[in-house]
């Protein structure tokens, strides 16, 4: 992954190509519009993060924010990290379906979707799994997943 030595968001876009900078635009947007409350947009990881801030769930395996969602560009392509597609088989599904309805084969790791074209994403369905997850919901399903891991 291509880490940004960036701080703030807008350094973060700022650093990009103008091409990829209108992409990565268009997401963090539509992430932001349908953002719930209590998450906090920052850069973590070397990436636009939209996580969950320590002083509201410190209690984290890491020590660090519960991310719900990052945003990266890549050296090759762009990256949309949607955390709840990976805890959530019915987010996943519902994600796939949207896929295949476009006529489109996503390149994905376990919660990562690889893009170089907006047109290349279900943004609709995009933008209601960004929207669906409170922060307390995902407080919740984070503590259930990590209590099996242990």
């Amino acid at each position: 992954m291509v880490s940004s030595s960036t701080t703030t968001p807008d350094e973060y876009l700022t650093s990009l190509p103008q091409d990829r900078r209108e992409i990565i635009s268009a997401i963090r947007d539509l992430i932001l519009r349908n953002l719930p409350e209590g998450y906090q947009e920052t850069i973590n990881w070397g990436m636009l993060s939209y996580e969950i801030p320590l002083e509201t769930y410190p209690d984290t395996y890491n020590k660090k924010p519960l991310n719900y969602i990052g945003l990266a560009a890549q050296k090759n392509y762009n990256s949309l990290y949607l955390i709840t597609v990976y805890q959530n088989p019915e987010d996943y599904q519902e994600l796939m379906a949207a896929f295949e309805a476009m006529g489109v084969k996503p390149d994905m790791g376990k919660s990562c979707i690889r893009f170089k074209k907006l047109e290349q994403l279900p943004l609709g369905t995009i933008s209601r799994l960004v929207s669906k997850t409170s922060v307390q919901e995902f407080i919740r399903v984070s503590k259930m997943l990590q209590r099996k891991k242990s």
